[in-house]
Parts: structure tokens; sequence; C-alpha cells
């Protein structure tokens, strides 16, 4: 339990910018760490140490995750892109499709 805490919990971090990186992996990185730290405490398994720490790894990678997906959900609900993809629907060549994007940075910007 303990290895596969810290495995995954490397893996969630490495990948928190994922949905299945950070979010699945994080959780199972957690769901084992607490489990291998339970059995450990009881004595029933080696490695508690470990075990926290892969947990607390996934915990980090499911946190980071969570925050790259808000901040994702938010830029996508906002208005500047929905008028920029609105821009880039209408737009019929590369240029204008380059003024959409140009007029979404100053948009962003101001």
């Amino acid at each position: 339990m303990a290895i596969t805490a810290l495995v995954l919990g490397v893996v969630a971090l490495v990948f928190f910018w994922t949905v299945i990186g950070g979010v699945v992996l994080g959780l199972l990185a957690l769901v084992f760490g607490i489990i291998g730290a339970r059995r450990a405490r009881g004595g029933r398994a080696p490695y508690g140490k470990m075990s926290v720490i892969g947990a607390v790894l996934g915990a980090l990678g499911l946190i980071a995750s969570g925050v790259i997906l808000a901040i994702g959900a938010s830029i996508l609900n906002s208005d500047e892109f929905k008028n920029f993809d609105d821009c880039v629907d209408h737009a019929d060549s590369q240029s204008e499709r380059d003024a959409c994007a140009k007029d979404f940075d100053r948009e962003l910007n101001d």
C-alpha cells in the first residue's frame, strides 16, 4: 500500500494539470496512503511514513488539479472567452482568427 501510494502521489504531482493525473491518481494515492498508514499504525503493514508521504503527495496533486480546473472553468465561462469563441466561429480566414486572438488578449489585459 505504501509504495503504491507513494508512486501514485508522485505521478499525480507530475500530471496534476490533467484530470486523470491530478484528480484520479491523486485520489487513489490519498486512499492507498490512508489505508497503508492505518495498517502500519495497527502493526499490520510496514512503511507507515511512506504511506503518509504518498497520501500527502496525492492530496497536493488533487488540490493543484482542482485549482487548475477551477481556473479553466472560470476562463471558459468568462464574457471575454465567449466573445472570442463567437469571433472565431464567424472568422473565415486565418487573419480574422489572428485578429480575434489579438482582441482577446487586449480584453484580458484591460
